[in-house]
């Protein structure tokens, strides 16, 4: 099946108002521009780096979102592509978002992302950490904060990821009525191809997808 008619089965089923990101990690620009032509508007990156080289040829004839962790020394570089970044989780990170943002005298989508699993060594905050690092950022009045990100803890069987998109739904409602700063929580970023049924059953507003789009990746 090639891009076209997998594209058109996913967004047939895809109900109104989730936004699907195209998830274009090691996918080359002629895939990419495959898959925007074929009704995709929103491509997600996990490296700056290689985001940077696709930018020169795709441009922006869709939206870009950063779907990776940032190291902060490529974050000026990221706001220069990026139009959301769905990964943002530390003070520093948001300072340098916002300075960006501020010279170019714009307010910049970000969304905070949650280590739902609470696993050691991966990005996100913590769920219980998620108001402080907001209050936090209330200072960065060039960023506005617009939902919560997570990618969950990895199962064999898919289902068995359900409690986690659950407990960062959850997260998001009680955000979204606590009147903190500078945050509309609009967005619930989760779900990924093997899990994004289960993530819009749970709520999520955007599912970023590699394979359901692309295909299993060559090699």
């Amino acid at each position: 099946m090639d891009i076209q008619k997998r594209v058109d089965s996913l967004l047939k089923e895809v109900p109104p108002g989730v936004t699907v990101v195209a998830a274009t990690k090691t996918r080359s620009a002629e895939e990419i521009m495959e898959v925007i032509d074929s009704g995709v508007k929103a491509i997600g990156e996990n490296y700056v780096q290689e985001a940077e080289s696709k930018f020169r040829t795709i441009g922006k004839k869709a939206d870009w979102h950063m779907i990776g962790h940032i190291q902060k020394n490529k974050a000026g570089k990221a706001f220069e592509i990026f139009d959301m970044v769905e990964t943002l989780d530390n003070i520093k990170l948001a300072e340098i978002l916002n300075r960006s943002a501020c010279a170019k005298g714009i307010i910049y989508p970000v969304l905070i992302e949650i280590n739902s699993g609470r696993e050691k060594g991966k990005s996100g905050v913590f769920p219980e950490e998620a108001v402080d690092l907001i209050t936090g950022m209330s200072k960065f009045h060039n960023l506005k904060i617009q939902g919560l990100m997570t990618m969950g803890p990895f199962f064999e069987n898919p289902e068995d990821i359900r409690p986690f998109y659950r407990l960062v739904r959850r997260l998001f409602e009680e955000l979204k009525t606590a009147g903190l700063p500078n945050s509309e929580m609009k967005y619930l970023s989760m779900g990924m191809s093997d899990t994004w049924r289960i993530a819009i059953e749970e709520g999520a507003s955007i599912i970023r997808l590699g394979t359901t789009i692309f295909g299993p990746r060559k090699g």
